[in-house]
This record gives structure tokens, sequence and C-alpha cells, in this order.
């Protein structure tokens, strides 16, 4: 018998547990409720169920959604109507609102018996393409499961942490305890591109009255309180065209864009040396990732081009400032100026997502670190992500608390035989429930909602 064959025979048993566990407790003489955060948490967790959330996650890996403008339907529209159902048969109240046509964001909230804190589980529907299906061991979209793996595009990145944090609402949701608080979950639309889906849920007002949040990246189950900051930045410089035989009669802005690439990589030596390496995010980098010459149209080799342009890909950590960082890049600009008037360019700042850090000491950062402890069985791993993530938008726009822990290697999004650990997913869906009952027993609200009802009894 395999090792997986084992656990689903284990797990089989599962809904008689979790009621024996949770009827046992509430059934005690003079206790109207579970009254521990043990018991509650005994109670929560024997009614997480690991087929339901290996069936969930391999039903959203087999729906494809990958955004491409140019197919039509090729949006997150499916994959976002599966978790909207799924939500609604749960018993949530469901929103689904359109960010852009065929691309939808879902927003669901389960409300406990009491008021109290509002607990935020994030994800996305998008996933990057899958490349040459050929070139995958399993189709892409079939989510196979193969020795305790279910293989697929999205599969790390990021639907299995979608099914762990549903599976973690449905076990508050079945267990019937009394809770104080909300858990909302958003599954937005866009992640992989300019994050339109987290940026309309912020707009929307969705994020008000949020004290903390989990973003279901994957992370390795680490506990990621820290995340790099990005910078996308484009560059033009124009010239004059001209014949290649002739390069006087023209101006050339190859060579202007090749000595700003240089100045870059001199400003980047400053940032490390000033900021050094960040123990989870290592060093900031500013990355010419693309460069075009001529800017538009088809290269020709004896023909100077009009212009020329490059993409950077800026990576911040901590400390980082993007306003000076900027006006560096545009200061190399002026002294190319200054020493050539021929030269003109122009440099935008298309996106800027800044860096985040979230002390340990708040009530999120402590319920997950304690949630590690008492649903995994072991001490938290810290971390920190090395890519922005709609967690970016949550916490520099929204001011909300933000721990990023989801199942998968973070190395494994975008390649080729994407998988994620069935263990991981399970163990992340243990851990989001777990964070619920702590965040929501240990929160200044709840204690404070605690203590009044106490003198009003």
């Amino acid at each position: 018998m395999s090792m997986l064959n084992l656990v689903y025979l284990i797990f089989a048993f599962i809904p008689a547990r979790a009621e024996n566990i949770c009827s046992a407790a509430r059934d005690r003489p003079g206790v109207a409720r579970l009254s521990t955060v043990d018991e509650q948490l005994k109670c929560v967790l024997s009614n997480i169920d690991p087929g339901y959330i290996i069936d969930l996650t391999r039903r959203l890996v087999a729906t494809r959604s990958v955004y491409d403008p140019a197919v039509p339907g090729a949006t997150e529209e499916a994959a976002a109507r599966l978790v909207a159902a799924e939500l609604s048969a749960l018993g949530l109240a469901v929103h689904v609102e359109e960010v852009a046509p065929g691309r939808p964001n879902v927003i669901a909230d389960w409300q406990g018996s009491a008021p109290g804190p509002t607990l935020l589980f994030e994800g996305h529907t998008d996933v990057v393409t899958e490349g040459n299906p050929a070139r995958w061991t399993y189709p892409p979209f079939s989510a196979e499961l193969v020795d305790g793996r279910i293989y697929g595009r999205g599969s790390a990145d990021m639907k299995s942490g979608i099914a762990a944090a549903v599976g973690a609402v449905r076990a508050l949701a079945r267990s019937g305890l009394p809770y104080r608080g909300r858990i909302r979950l958003a599954v937005l639309v866009d992640e992989e591109d300019l994050m339109l889906g987290v940026k309309h849920f912020i707009r929307s007002g969705w994020a008000k009255g949020v004290d903390g949040a989990i973003v279901c990246e994957p992370e390795q189950n680490e506990v990621c309180l820290i995340q790099k900051g990005a910078m996308r930045v484009r560059v033009e410089f124009t010239g004059v065209m001209a014949h290649g035989a002739m390069p006087q009669a023209g101006v050339n802005p190859i060579p202007w864009a090749a000595e700003f690439i240089q100045a870059l990589g001199r400003l980047e030596a400053r940032l490390v040396q000033e900021h050094g390496e960040n123990v989870h995010l290592g060093r900031p980098s500013l990355t010419p990732t693309i460069v075009q010459a001529p800017a538009e149209g088809p290269p020709q080799l004896n023909v100077i081009p009009a212009a020329a342009r490059v993409f950077v890909d800026v990576r911040t950590i901590p400390g980082v400032d993007h306003r000076r960082l900027e006006a560096d890049m545009r200061a190399i600009l002026s002294a190319m100026s200054e020493r050539d008037p021929r030269v003109r360019a122009e440099l935008e700042v298309f996106e800027d997502r800044p860096w985040t850090e979230t002390p340990p000491d708040t009530p999120i950062a402590q319920a997950v670190a304690e949630a590690c402890r008492r649903a995994a069985g072991r001490e938290p791993v810290y971390g920190g992500v090395p890519g922005a993530t709609d967690g970016t938008f949550l916490s520099a726009w929204a001011g909300i608390p933000i721990v990023t822990l989801g199942p998968g290697d973070r190395y494994i999004p975008h390649q080729v035989d994407e998988y994620v650990e069935v263990d991981q997913v399970i163990e992340a869906a243990r851990i989001y429930a777990a964070s619920a009952v702590l965040f929501s027993a240990r929160h200044p609200e709840s204690r404070a909602l605690g203590r009044g009802a106490e003198q009003a009894g």
C-alpha cells in the first residue's frame, strides 16, 4: 500500500473523529462554548479534510486560467466562477466583481458568531503560460497526482494556496465553533502582470476594516514578513535615422543606451554598498531586461535607428528609497546630456511596488508563528518573498499587516513540470485554520469584546 493511499484511509475517519472531538468539548457540563484555545484548535483542525482540499486543488489546476488578450475567452473567468460556486456552497456571502472584461475578482465573507477582527486570506486565479506542452512530463492542465505531488501549471503558484485557504475556512464553518470576527477570502485576477485585481479590490473598499492578511503564495510554508520592492522602468533614447555607411548624417542612440546600462551597474554597486545584503532577500538589483533598437519596427543592418529603448527591472530591499533611486537614474541621463547635448532621453517608472516589512510582534505575525507550532508541530521557519505580490499593495496602499505563507517550492513557479507537494498543501490548510483561531482569540479587539461580555454578565 502506498503512503498516499494510507493517508487517504486514515483521513476517511475524519468526519466522525471531528464530531467526537468537538462534541465532547461542547458537551462538558456547565460549559456553553469551547473555553480554551487548545480545545478550539483541536476541534477546528479535526475538521480539516485533506481529500476535499486535494480535490479542489486538482479541479482548479485543471481549469486553465492563462490570460491572453489575443485569444478569445483566455481569462481567469472559469477558475473564478469555480471558486465562487465552491464558496457559495459553503454558505459564504460571495461577491463577483469584474475588473476587466472576463476578469472577475471573487470576494467572500464568513461571519463569526460575534464581533471581532477581520482576517483576510488572499490569492490569485491567473497563471502564467505553460509554454510548449510537449516539454511537460504530464499535460500542464491534467492535474496529475503522482507520488504525493500534484503536477500542472498553477499547482504551486497558486491554486493549491487558494484550495488550502478554502479548506481552512470550511473547517472553521463545519466545526460549529463560536468565532469572534470575520474571515474574508479575496481570490483576485492579474497578479502575474499589473496586479489590476488587488488594486480594484482596494479601490472598491474591500480592504477597509481588514486587521491582518495572509497572502497564500508559494513560500514552502515559511513565515515571510518581508518582501522585495520593484520598479519597472522604461527609458527612451531618441536619435536621428541615417544610412549606416554615413553615420555622420544621423545620431545613433545605441551608444547612449549602452552608456546608461553601464552606469546602472555602478549605481547598483553603490546601492549594495549602502544597504548591504538582506538575510532573507539578498541584494538590491537594477537589471536591464530588454534592449530594443530600433524602438519600433524591424531592425536593419545598414540603418542607424531613430530610437532605442531600455527596460529595467529594479528590485529593492527595505531601506531603499524608491524616489531617491528614480532621481539617481534621472541624474545619470542628465549627466549624459551635459557631456553630449545631442542626447535626448525620457525615463518613465510605469510601475512602482514598494518593499514591505511586517514587524514580528503584530497580531497576525504572532498568530501565524504560533500556528506553525500548534498545527504543524514545528518552529516557524522565517523567509522572504523575492518578488512582489498582491500583498505589496495590501500593505502599501491599504496599510494592512501581511504575512506571506503558502505551499509550494518558491523556485518551481513558472517552470515546466510545476508541482506542489500534497503534504505541504495540507500543512498550509492547518496553519491557516489555526492562524484564524489564534488571530481571533488574541487580537486586542477580541480581548476587549471578551472583557466587555464578562463585565456585562
